[in-house]
């Protein structure tokens, strides 16, 4: 068996996360966080404009709704996200991580809106 390093390409990995954070580049983020290829940031939650101000650089944007998933997403920010043309799927923000690290290893052009779990 052959075994190779992971890479990442067009964003940084999420390297862990737990009650209250998520850990990032080896650095511990408290809060709600927003993880685009132009860099990491702070998340107001359910904020859309930083999102669709990125539309250049992401097709799709995992909304991680906290420790279990949530389908109601305001319908203004969902409507936002989807007129700019950006893609949306949401879940727990634990598989919203897990998610997101594939999508970079495939070389996708994937955004992060997560709640802390």
């Amino acid at each position: 068996m052959e075994l190779n390093e992971a890479q990442y390409f067009g964003g940084t990995p999420i390297d862990g996360y737990g009650p209250g954070f998520f850990r990032i580049g080896g650095e511990v983020h408290e809060g709600a966080l927003l993880l685009l290829p132009s860099g990491l940031g702070e998340w107001a939650g359910f904020e859309a404009a930083p999102i669709v101000a990125a539309a250049d650089q992401i097709d799709i944007v995992l909304i991680g709704t906290g420790p279990e998933m949530s389908y109601h997403l305001p319908p203004e920010f969902r409507a936002a996200i989807e007129g700019a043309g950006i893609g949306i799927e949401v879940m727990a923000s634990p598989q919203a991580c897990r998610t997101y690290n594939v999508l970079l290893g495939e070389g996708r052009r994937a955004g992060a809106a997560l709640l802390p779990a």
